[in-house]
């Protein structure tokens, strides 16, 4: 069977580090689904509005490889243990399929590329196609008893880190998306940074407290240093 994209994300990140590790970690992310022309016909998007979320069905288009292997080190423990690929949401499996739910903000038929989706928490690339755009269904999908395995732990153990900023640092940040984005914008561009800082992008084998870890986030190059439970914008 062939699948072929439909769409691709617009979003603020244009490489892999950085990026939540799950969908709707970070919900102050917002971005933007545009289809490609054969798929904009309006009509497929009667009713969508209706729903709050979405799922996305999407490409791991940076991590394709020849071979798979049946199990993975996951970053979030620590990247010394294995475990079964199908127990993880590893991007190395035999087919490089994501999934995400994100929610469903608004749709916008008015704009060059309409109708266009625009959606808050996405835990995609810049430019990541999309294979397909389904309802979510809170009677069918949210299951308050399902139990989250080796995760769980994970979760209840991990606090949030305070996000700080060197001097001058925050200022000149805020500076620089207000000149990019406008004022309004540059104030949800770095609270969603901040969220995205507090939850530890780091690989959780990395604890050097001297080194300069670098991301770029809407089109800015950020730096920062993590000690114990505190990370420095610098």
């Amino acid at each position: 069977m062939e699948i072929l994209p439909i769409a691709h994300i617009e979003c603020d990140f244009d490489s892999k580090f950085g990026i939540p590790r799950q969908s709707g970690v970070v919900k102050e992310l917002t971005a933007r689904i545009v289809f490609a022309h054969e798929f904009r016909n309006p009509e497929a998007f009667r009713e969508l509005d209706g729903f709050s979320h979405i799922w996305l069905l999407w490409d791991f288009s940076e991590t394709h490889k020849d071979k798979w292997s049946p199990t993975v080190r996951p970053p979030r423990l620590g990247g010394n243990k294995r475990v079964g690929v199908f127990a993880t949401r590893s991007p190395f499996r035999p087919n490089a399929i994501g999934l995400s739910v994100v929610r469903l903000v608004s749709i916008d038929f008015d704009c060059a590329d309409a109708p266009v989706l625009v959606v808050e928490g996405a835990d995609l690339m810049n430019g990541t196609p999309i294979y397909d755009v389904k309802p979510y269904l809170p009677y069918a999908d949210s299951i308050p008893d399902a139990v989250g395995g080796f995760t769980d732990a994970i979760q209840q153990n991990q606090p949030l880190l305070d996000v700080c900023y060197a001097d001058g640092a925050e200022e000149r940040l805020a500076s620089l998306y207000a000149d990019k984005f406008g004022a309004d914008e540059a104030r949800r561009k770095i609270m969603a940074l901040e969220q995205i800082l507090s939850n530890d992008p780091r690989p959780h084998y990395q604890h050097d407290a001297s080194r300069v870890y670098g991301m770029t986030f809407a089109g800015i190059d950020i730096h920062f240093v993590v000690s114990e439970n505190k990370i420095t914008v610098i």
